[in-house]
């Protein structure tokens, strides 16, 4: 009889526990899906004092959804279409009895030829059909098809374009067309943790909004990978994938301050953007078909300090031995270069240009890339324990590829 009541009782304490986990658990899966449930009525202590205002969210839209109600309309997407034709093998080993024997005389008179389309993303600066675009998006493009996001089509040429900065500008002839125009703003006043969002047309998915802070200013070409361009790029992590490349870089205003660009396969969380200054600074030349100078030396350099040449002159498997100094280090000559022609040399240590002093390598390119074409810079190196000075007459950065 005990032993039943032990039961009974034991039965019943069950049957309470689950029921309460169960209440519980219900109460729990109310408070993380209010959309499934009742709202909560709101405890008001008089008429003058409400513990929670719940907002209008319908009239309440965010930064965001204002900043690309502004621009997004001028945000186009850019379809390019190329035909690549491939070379023949030489003419003479058809003639080969072996190829004779299997193709007989019905030999190919020339190789099929190959149409190749790219995506990328545009932004109209101009009420006339300007639009800013990377140069890598309508490279050596045979043809150029405008998107408007209210589904226009034009046709683009492209006016110009600049592999060193990677930027181009493309025309479309809109002549009685009401074209929305997208603000640029001032990518000098931009900080590190602003907000970015970027609109374009990633991995073709049209009208794309991403959103996320400026990660930092100035990020070199050579700190991207990149050595061969000329930009100090805007680094954020709003997301910029393929087909983003092209479009607008926006700060909270809607107002564009750097053109995106995916640039790195292997970026993770991470994109570029060239400052819209930079575009200012070149989009009349290109708009003009002209070519924006771009004065280099010829030399891949490092920055040097005396820290860095004391562990490098430790190491016994090092090359070359540098001076314990600050200053520019040259990693590599190129050939047939302004530096070559002047007798630069590797290991040479840069630590003057017309007299002032130069530091880091980003302070040697900045120099050089506001010098004039033929402008000879007196170049002052440390090399070893001797100072040499060098006379280089700077000259086009002819092919950023």
């Amino acid at each position: 009889m005990m032993l039943k009541l032990f039961w009974s009782i034991r039965q019943l304490a069950t049957h309470v526990l689950v029921t309460v986990l169960g209440v519980v658990l219900t109460v729990s899966t109310l408070g993380v899906s209010p959309s499934q449930a009742e709202p909560a009525p709101i405890p008001i202590t008089s008429p003058s004092k409400v513990a929670l205002k719940i907002p209008d969210i319908a009239g309440n839209k965010s930064f965001v959804t204002a900043a690309v109600n502004r621009v997004g309309a001028a945000v186009v997407r850019i379809d390019t279409e190329r035909t690549l034709t491939r070379r023949l093998p030489d003419p003479s080993l058809f003639e080969d009895p072996f190829f004779r024997r299997f193709f007989g005389d019905n030999l190919p008179q020339q190789m099929p030829s190959e149409r190749l389309r790219g995506l990328g993303s545009g932004v109209i600066i101009d009420g006339s059909g300007e639009i800013l675009t990377n140069a890598h998006v309508v490279n050596q493009a045979d043809k150029v098809t405008v998107t408007l996001k209210d589904g226009r089509t034009f046709e683009g040429k492209v006016q110009g374009a600049d592999e060193v900065t990677d930027l181009a500008v493309v025309k479309i002839n809109a002549r009685g067309s009401n074209l929305p125009v997208a603000p640029l703003g001032d990518s000098s006043a931009v900080q590190v943790g602003d907000w970015a969002i970027a609109v374009g047309n990633p991995l073709g998915l049209d009208n794309t909004v991403t959103l996320g802070i400026v990660s930092t200013l100035k990020r070199t070409s050579a700190d991207v990978g990149i050595p061969n361009k000329r930009v100090e790029f805007i680094q954020t992590d709003a997301a910029i994938n393929p087909g983003n490349s092209g479009g607008p870089l926006l700060n909270d205003r809607g107002e564009v301050i750097g053109i995106n660009t995916a640039i790195r396969a292997d970026a993770m969380g991470i994109g570029f953007a060239i400052p819209i200054d930079k575009a200012k600074g070149i989009k009349d030349q290109l708009m003009r078909g002209e070519k924006v100078s771009h004065p280099y030396l010829g030399v891949q350099t490092a920055t040097l300090t005396p820290q860095l040449a004391q562990q490098n002159n430790s190491d016994p498997n090092s090359p070359i031995q540098v001076p314990e100094i600050n200053g520019v280090l040259v990693v590599r000559v190129l050939p047939d270069t302004p530096a070559a022609a002047a007798g630069i040399r590797r290991g040479d240590v840069i630590i003057q240009i017309d007299g002032q002093a130069i530091t880091t390598a980003q302070q040697l390119q900045s120099l050089v890339d506001s010098s004039r074409l033929g402008q000879v810079l007196q170049v002052k190196v440390q090399r070893g324990d001797q100072t040499q000075q060098a006379s280089v007459r700077t000259a086009q950065l002819e092919n950023a590829s």
